[in-house]
């Protein structure tokens, strides 16, 4: 019994003496955890916030601006006031030829005067990667349906340009 105690009592003073011990790693504290951030919008009550009723508009890409389109241009709306984009319809693809392929169909609280959108150059079925930046047009259209002519919007920063 008393050999058990001391074979303990050795152990349990290694252990111990062993944490200070420049032979054996100390391990590093824990990194601090990235928040999380997250985004209340105000969207899908914007007729509540404003007392204004959402309309539905249509939007047609047209126009050509080979600098801009080269093998073919990918559009993502983005979001704002006074629009947002229904879901399925927030993509478009505009050919090397000037065809949209994709809806552009906004939910507003009235028509915008221009939209914004995230834009990067790729083939119809590519797959989804990072935007090059933004892209910001002008609107025509008296109605609820409405045209962009590409070759008239402005390209804003790279996103790489913002800090």
């Amino acid at each position: 019994m008393k050999k058990l105690l001391f074979v303990m009592m050795a152990f349990v003073c290694c252990t111990a003496s062993a944490k200070d011990s420049p032979m054996i790693p100390t391990p590093s504290p824990a990194p601090m955890p990235t928040p999380c951030v997250s985004v209340f919008s105000t969207t899908v009550d914007w007729e509540g916030v404003t007392g204004l009723r959402l309309r539905q508009y249509n939007g047609t890409v047209t126009g050509m601006d080979k600098q801009l389109v080269k093998q073919g241009l990918i559009l993502y709306y983005l979001d704002s006031f006074p629009c947002y984009g229904e879901a399925d319809s927030v993509r478009v693809w505009l050919s090397p030829n000037g065809k949209m392929d994709g809806k552009l169909r906004l939910v507003c609280i009235h028509k915008p005067e221009t939209i914004s959108f995230a834009w990067r150059n790729a083939d119809k079925d590519a797959t989804d990667a990072v935007t090059e930046g933004i892209l910001t047009c002008k609107i025509d259209g008296k109605k609820r349906d409405f045209t962009i002519d590409i070759s008239k919007c402005e390209q804003g920063k790279k996103w790489k340009e913002y800090k």
